[in-house]
């Protein structure tokens, strides 16, 4: 199998993970969607489920808010996986976190270090945050920063990045 580390961003209902599920939905074999979402509500648990049924039978789906090494190395075993997202994983460490940032930087280098360990076909989506205005209350402005960080560093080991504005993509790499 080859090695292939796409990166997908843009901002919110900007058609990102559309265009990451069609991209990987041509690569061979079985896939994975590790979802970082939690249903924490009725709305949230409608979103899920609907997005289940749009995947179909190919799909294997591993939900896992926090450790993403581990769904990682369970990725390895499928033709390809999509996660869906970072800015959701960031914002469930940081929630997890509190104001521990040796624990924060922790699971970040952890997930890194995984991810550069990837053999396969792995496909990440997240959001652009650093288009919109400077949040005004500094726990907004440690996500925005935190999540910002993480897609620098995701999108520097990727092998494709494609930033999506309005349903349509823009190869960046």
């Amino acid at each position: 199998m080859t090695r292939q580390i796409v990166f997908v961003t843009g901002g919110a209902r900007s058609g990102k993970s559309r265009f990451a599920q069609t991209l990987v939905e041509g690569w061979q074999g079985p896939l994975l969607y590790i979802a970082t979402g939690e249903a924490r509500d009725a709305e949230m648990r409608g979103r899920i489920e609907k997005h289940r049924q749009d995947r179909g039978d190919r799909w294997g789906t591993l939900e896992e808010p926090l450790d993403l090494p581990r769904a990682l190395e369970g990725a390895a075993a499928f033709g390809g996986a999509l996660l869906d997202c970072l800015t959701l994983w960031t914002s469930n460490v940081i929630e997890a976190a509190g104001d521990e940032a040796p624990v924060f930087d922790r699971r970040v280098a952890e997930f890194l270090s995984a991810l550069e360990a990837h053999p396969g076909r792995l496909c990440l989506v997240t959001n652009e945050v650093g288009l919109g205005i400077v949040p005004e209350n500094a726990l907004a402005r440690r996500f925005r920063d935190l999540a910002g960080r993480i897609n620098q560093q995701v999108a520097a080991r990727a092998t494709e990045a494609y930033l999506v504005v309005a349903g349509l993509p823009l190869r960046l790499k």
